[in-house]
């Protein structure tokens, strides 16, 4: 019932803290972080020169954080990519939906497949003299066609999800339409774009031409021979200032890192228990907190969260080392900072944005919440497994004290004679046979009790007294 007691209180204290993440997120975003300025437009360039893949929108995520935390009005996309993954090409259109600035796509040279579809969800699409896009149907990851029905259920969502994003953008939504279904007769008035049986692909002249009355580009605003070329026209010389987003390892990194990051967590705390067992002996602390740091790091090199996250995850296990080492058994800081150290987990994984709060609903909170779950099921596993079969092994010396303590300091269930000889102990002095930080194990008249101190630490071997019995160890003190 107490186990149950603490879980409760555990599970309660994470959704407040995730509520008070939430009021103080809402509260700094009462300044927008895009706002018009005075003087030349700030423009970042994203480059996009790769396969559509998490490391591409670990990039694009990231470039777009930085813009709107950096008050930049536009950003542009160097696109070139034979196309990639369907749900990461999702993840970046919701990601060019959120920056509260204009978005530019300069096609230089080729924006093929998913590289077509997220171009259509910028404001903006110009393309390189030569420049190519399109040829988006949905293929099977190794490029074999995929079931006609399965198609047909691809093509109707991403039909109506470019719609969505191209609202008044006259021919725009059609045209993709166009290269993704062979099937779509793609007409303009008595125009024939693209007949029936193949894809729409266009060269920069192409997407360029103008259809209707009144007469609108099919798909571009021009061609520029330069991307500078592309900003002088668009804002003139001198009327904007430039910055490149530098691409380095990390992304990389970061993408291998978040798809193990679930068993990285769970070997992490599973390191850090440890480690509160063991004081003194600082490997399974290190490598714990070193495991937990590349969680951390991958989250951030992803473009989600902040430094934030890792902050309350260390003041999180600052008050469970208070509990442990100066005020056992009270609860409130292990309680406290156990929260917070799950809720930093948890945050590290949402996709906040600069000055907007985190959306914590059941689709956002379902993979972060799922990967902590698994994380801590790692964990107890682990720890199960080396509580059965560590004995046996060559860090018992290490981690658990040799040989069983002579008898068990608890008072529920012990009969009444090995009650008194329990009781009878308290006054007795003994030798400290662990580290006490503040549990461990002392021996009193030849026989082996748990015990524990009430403030502070004491060495292994030196002497104690035993003041008081409770229900699960000895409460000894140190001579003086």
């Amino acid at each position: 019932m107490r186990v149950f007691r603490q879980v409760v209180w555990l599970i309660a204290g994470f959704w407040l803290l995730c509520g008070a993440v939430r009021l103080a997120a809402a509260e700094s975003a009462v300044v927008p972080a895009v706002e018009k300025q005075a003087g030349p437009v700030r423009v970042k360039v994203i480059p996009v020169r790769e396969p559509i893949a998490k490391p591409v929108l670990y990039i694009l995520r990231r470039g777009l954080k930085e813009a709107q935390a950096e008050g930049v009005g536009t950003v542009v996309i160097d696109m070139e990519t034979p196309g990639g993954d369907l749900g990461t090409t999702l993840e970046i259109m919701a990601a060019l939906d959120k920056f509260e600035g204009e978005t530019v796509v300069y096609v230089n040279q080729e924006a093929i497949s998913a590289g077509a579809i997220i171009s259509s969800a910028a404001d903006e699409i110009y393309f390189a003299p030569g420049g190519v896009i399109g040829a988006a149907a949905a293929v099977s990851g190794g490029g074999e066609e995929i079931a006609e029905t399965m198609k047909q259920k691809i093509n109707s969502y991403l039909s109506a999800k470019v719609r969505s994003v191209n609202a008044g953008k006259a021919h725009r939504a059609d045209a993709v339409r166009a290269m993704m279904d062979a099937d779509f007769e793609f007409k303009i008035g008595d125009v024939v774009v693209k007949p029936k049986g193949e894809l729409l692909s266009l060269t920069a002249e192409e997407a360029a031409k103008v259809y209707g009355e009144p007469p609108v580009a099919l798909f571009s605003a021009g061609t520029r021979e330069t991307l500078e070329d592309l900003l002088e026209k668009k804002f003139g010389r001198d009327a904007y200032t430039l910055t490149r987003l530098e691409v380095s390892w990390s992304e990389e990194l970061a993408s291998a890192i978040n798809r193990i990051a679930p068993v990285l967590m769970g070997l992490g705390l599973l390191c850090v228990f440890i480690e509160f067992k063991t004081p003194g002996f600082g490997f399974f602390g290190i490598a714990g907190g070193l495991l937990l740091a590349l969680v951390f790091f991958g989250h951030h090199a992803a473009g989600l969260s902040g430094h934030e996250a890792a902050l309350v995850f260390l003041l999180g296990a600052a008050l469970v080392a208070v509990e442990v080492f100066l005020i056992p058994g009270t609860l409130v800081a292990g309680l406290a900072g156990g929260t917070l150290m799950l809720g930093a987990l948890v945050w590290s994984m949402l996709d906040v944005w600069p000055g907007e709060p985190p959306t914590l609903d059941a689709d956002t909170l379902f993979r972060p919440v799922l990967n902590l779950a698994l994380a801590l099921a790692i964990a107890l596993v682990g720890g199960a497994a080396l509580w059965r079969f560590l004995p046996k092994g060559w860090i018992l010396s290490r981690i658990a004290v040799g040989g069983a303590p002579a008898g068990a300091a608890q008072a529920a269930g012990a009969s009444p004679e090995r009650s008194r000889e329990i009781s009878a102990l308290i006054g007795r002095e003994g030798v400290a046979v662990t580290a006490l930080t503040p549990s461990g194990q002392v021996e009193v008249d030849g026989g082996r009790y748990e015990a524990q101190v009430a403030v502070g630490a004491v060495e292994a071997g030196a002497r104690v007294r035993v003041v008081e019995r409770r229900a699960f160890a000895l409460l000894v003190k140190a001579m003086d």
